[in-house]
């Protein structure tokens, strides 16, 4: 073989989730899109707030091509960092500057520069709690590290301290925590990041070495009933925030994110340094100039949240109504369910029949739960929920 051999693999077998919004393109286009009930990809429905459009217009009018347009730092645009400080400080009353911040191309190459930067050999480990996001694992193998998991807490979808502590051993490198949670919709208490953060403060002292916490953030404001989500830095200091703009402003196509290394962070600029020295080999410098632009004038805004709220009554209750055991989300825009059926890759292949379209667990980590995506059209789940019923009954 002319390439390399696991990026071949990677490139020619596509993630499940990915697999299934191709399917239900081809599948559309031969039955109706309004006959295929797609469930698959977390890609917003909600419109991006008005300051997003009404921000580029007045950008492309006021400022030359070569500014709007030109590279910024490689480390981001200052005015962006500082805009992105200025919030973080006076939402959680932080004291961050804005030499902490790293602008990245979303979340994932976020988390990407943060296990290449702390991965210093192949015995390294970071530790995932399921369900947990599929790319983690391609995103850690990557930086030539190992990834461990912690198995679901399938009662309340926080952490298992019990068999997360099994786990932690010399060889980890960090924890990474996803709140609001992609796939469950389970918001982190605070009661559960206080206990992660005194557990790892006495790993830290058993095995005399710094452990990281790792908060992928893109659906930080995505809640539901007044659900709070802790900002981890503030209960634990060794805390890197990975944070996309992607899902608060309706943005995932537009790649933009950033990378918070707080001066708390044990050796902080180090670390800081680290990731922008990952950025460099990996080709992720200048995140999207436009964008960064655009931040500083809609930062803290967001799509219509009750939108999402609206679908989730509307599929949870629906769901249960017909006998489905759901997990209520408190976040995010993900409903998690128990397949009727222990093989819940089966239970999907049976759901195709019906045209609907979700996606198996198993790669998060959960076997035996569905990932239902309900960032789609209200009318659609309304269509859908007859073949639901229709699904159901062929395990009852």
């Amino acid at each position: 073989m002319i390439v390399a051999e696991d990026m071949y693999r990677l490139g020619s077998q596509r993630s499940v989730i990915r697999d299934l919004f191709e399917y239900g393109k081809k599948l559309a286009a031969e039955i109706g899109a309004e006959n295929v009930y797609d469930f698959s990809l977390g890609n917003p429905t909600v419109p991006a707030p008005d300051c997003v459009n009404e921000t580029i217009r007045s950008l492309t009018q006021t400022l030359d091509g070569i500014t709007l347009h030109g590279y910024t730092s490689a480390q981001g645009d200052e005015e962006a960092r500082q805009a992105v400080a200025d919030y973080l400080n006076q939402t959680h009353g932080t004291h961050v500057k804005a030499d902490d911040l790293y602008m990245a191309m979303g979340a994932a190459a976020a988390l990407s520069l943060c296990f290449r930067a702390l991965t210093v050999d192949s015995s390294d480990e970071f530790i995932a709690i399921a369900p947990f996001f599929p790319e983690y694992r391609v995103f850690v193998e990557a930086a030539g590290a190992k990834l461990a998991v912690v198995p679901a807490d399938t009662k309340n979808f926080q952490i298992d301290f019990d068999e997360l502590e099994k786990r932690i051993s010399k060889h980890t490198k960090g924890i990474v925590i996803n709140s609001p949670n992609n796939p469950s919709g389970a918001v982190y208490s605070e009661d559960t990041i206080k206990r992660l953060a005194d557990l790892l403060c006495r790993k830290q002292e058993e095995f005399h070495k710094d452990i990281f916490i790792l908060a992928d953030e893109p659906y930080r404001e995505i809640v539901y009933d007044g659900a709070k989500v802790p900002f981890v830095t503030k209960y634990y200091k060794n805390t890197l925030v990975c944070y996309s703009f992607s899902k608060s402003l309706s943005l995932p196509g537009e790649r933009i994110g950033y990378v918070l290394v707080p001066k708390e962070v044990t050796d902080s600029r180090e670390v800081y340094a680290a990731i922008a020295g990952a950025g460099r080999s990996l080709g992720y410098v200048c995140a999207p100039s436009l964008f960064q632009k655009v931040l500083v004038s809609c930062i803290g805004q967001t799509g219509d949240i009750k939108e999402y709220k609206k679908n989730r009554n509307l599929l949870y209750e629906g769901l249960t109504k017909i006998g489905y055991e759901c997990f209520k989300p408190q976040g995010a825009f993900y409903l998690f369910v128990k397949s009727p059926s222990a093989d819940s890759e089966a239970f999907c292949e049976l759901a195709k029949e019906e045209h609907l379209l979700l996606v198996p667990a198993d790669g998060f980590g959960c076997p035996g739960y569905v990932r239902i995506s309900y960032c789609v059209d209200y009318d659609m789940i309304k269509r859908a929920l007859p073949a639901f019923g229709r699904l159901y009954q062929r395990y009852v």
